[in-house]
């Protein structure tokens, strides 16, 4: 008999986990926070990397089409407070079929995959919240805030930073933990200068951090970080006063053009991570993407590890029919890697947020100590190059 699988959450995390556990010989139901048809449009845009293009595939999916409305990123290029270039990195790729790392919005993203899973028959129930998940002996209970109660054999927790998954699981478990970053985005109204295609431009700037990368339609897709000692709350911000204040940090800065030519701009919201996650699941519910592992936004890794999970939580069930030993096996994989990959993350953050002198210090060093890193090869190698093509069927 097919088992019931219920998914908490329709972001990348839970669409792509939800795709996995159907091969998986689960027969899955995705429950969605928001209502159909409602963007979410925080973060504005990211980046899967040529990892996570890699678990794309293992799930049967073709990141050409997933990843239609994107554009290619292959290098990064940082700057210093000065302006002057301190990196450029490759980004990894291409790969076989001649995809590199790509940078999509969010929102198109999340309505790509939540496509592949519905023309794959899994069902997709909108403005589901869930409450609490309870573990019985032989099944599994959510329930939601409307009053509905579901059963299934297993429960999937993709439902994000402030997951209640994971306080079902762990009354205890650790809250999200404030970076000391704000985080916005935009894109600007029509085609300007920027960086060549293909690269994902970065500078740390004299008050502030800021991104941007040139889409095929000559816009402009720009990210900002400005520091702050306490969380922010986006409601005190109009877009206006928003881009008023950015516009007031990078005074002087190739920035301050991109923000001052208009057009669309997100947020800003307070950039947060989690600590090690102590229980990832139990008999019957587990954790995926930032449920289990949040990621400072400066490993770029986000969508990438979430995509990875989803993989390697179906192969662990494939492998192991008993639940429970699944899970198990699940995060003896995964928990190496996502903490590795989090604690990177988390030290490249750190470098977002200093004063004149650390800065000028992180600018005068940074340049040497790349080079002697490049000397032993890409120092991302083992973040892009991770492959999961090689696990048994």
């Amino acid at each position: 008999m097919t088992k019931k699988a219920v998914v908490i959450g329709g972001g990348v995390a839970g669409t792509a986990a939800a795709i996995a556990l159907q091969s998986a010989g689960f027969d899955p139901v995705i429950h969605e926070r928001s209502e159909r048809g409602v963007a979410d449009e925080r973060g504005a845009f990211l980046t899967v990397a040529v990892n996570g293009l890699n678990a794309l595939r293992s799930l049967g999916l073709d990141p050409a089409k997933v990843l239609a409305k994107g554009f290619p990123t292959s290098t990064m290029e940082l700057f210093g407070r000065a302006g002057q270039r301190l990196v450029r990195l490759p980004l990894g790729g291409p790969e076989a079929d001649g995809t590199v790392t790509t940078t999509i919005r969010r929102s198109e993203l999340y309505a790509s995959l939540r496509a592949e899973a519905e023309a794959r028959g899994v069902p997709v129930v909108y403005g589901a919240s869930l409450t609490r998940a309870v573990t019985g002996r032989d099944a599994v209970e959510a329930e939601f805030a409307d009053g509905r109660r579901v059963s299934a054999d297993l429960l999937v927790g993709a439902d994000g930073l402030r997951s209640r998954t994971r306080k079902s699981l762990d009354p205890s478990a650790p809250e999200p933990h404030y970076l000391g970053l704000l985080n916005a985005g935009g894109f600007t109204a029509g085609p300007m200068d920027g960086p060549p295609p293909g690269v994902m431009r970065m500078s740390f700037g004299r008050r502030a951090f800021f991104g941007w990368a040139t889409a095929p339609d000559g816009t402009i897709w720009w990210f900002a970080n400005p520091p702050s000692k306490r969380p922010v709350d986006a409601r005190s911000f109009t877009p206006e006063s928003w881009r008023a204040h950015l516009l007031e940090l990078f005074e002087g800065e190739p920035a301050a053009e991109i923000v001052r030519a208009g057009g669309e701009i997100v947020g800003p919201w307070s950039t947060e991570d989690l600590g090690p996650i102590r229980v990832w699941h139990d008999d019957r519910i587990v954790l995926v993407g930032d449920a289990a592992h949040a990621l400072a936004p400066t490993s770029g890794q986000g969508a990438s590890q979430a995509l990875e999970d989803a993989v390697v939580l179906g192969h662990s069930l494939r492998q192991n029919p008993e639940i429970k030993t699944g899970l198990r096996a699940y995060e003896a994989t995964r928990r190496p890697r996502v903490e590795k990959v989090a604690a990177h993350g988390r030290r490249g953050n750190s470098s977002k947020v200093q004063g004149p002198v650390g800065a000028a210090i992180r600018d005068a060093l940074m340049p040497a100590m790349f080079r002697l890193l490049m000397r032993k090869g890409d120092p991302q190698a083992w973040i892009l190059n991770h492959r999961l093509d090689h696990l048994p069927s």
